[in-house]
C-alpha cells in the first residue's frame, strides 16, 4: 500500500514562510513518472489544488498563490516540496500532496496556521 507522509506545517505569523515536504513510498522509477500536486483544505471548505510539478519539473500554480509559492521535487528522494512565502490568514489549511491523476490514498496532511 502506498503511503504519503506530509510534514513541515506549523503556526506562523502573516508574511511568514513555511516549507512543506511530502514523501511517497513508491519506487523512484514510478515516482519519476508522476505529476505531483499540493492540495489544501481549509476548515469548512472542499480540498483545492494549490499547484503541481511535472516529472520534468514544470510547475503550474493556482492564481490565489501564484508569486508566493514554489513547488519542487527531488526524484531520488521521492519527495515533493512546497515553499510558501508572504503567508496570509487565508492560507490556513491542512496541506496534502498526491499525484494529479488516479490519486493514491490520502496522507494525514500537515496543518498550516497563519495568524497574528
Amino acid at each position: 500500500q502506498v503511503q504519503i507522509v506530509e510534514s513541515g506545517g506549523g503556526f506562523v505569523q502573516p508574511e511568514g514562510s513555511l516549507r512543506l515536504s511530502c514523501v511517497i513510498s513508491v519506487p523512484e522509477s514510478v515516482f519519476n513518472q508522476h505529476t505531483m500536486a499540493w492540495y489544501r483544505q481549509a476548515p469548512g471548505k472542499q480540498r483545492e489544488l494549490v499547484g503541481r510539478v511535472s516529472s520534468t519539473g514544470t510547475t503550474v500554480y493556482t492564481d490565489s498563490v501564484k508569486g508566493r509559492i514554489t513547488i519542487s521535487r527531488d526524484n531520488a528522494e521521492k519527495t515533493v516540496y512546497l515553499q510558501m512565502n508572504s503567508l496570509k490568514p487565508g492560507d490556513t489549511a491542512v496541506y496534502y500532496c498526491n499525484r494529479v491523476t488516479n490519486h493514491y490514498d490520502w496522507g494525514q496532511g500537515t496543518q498550516d496556521t497563519v495568524s497574528s
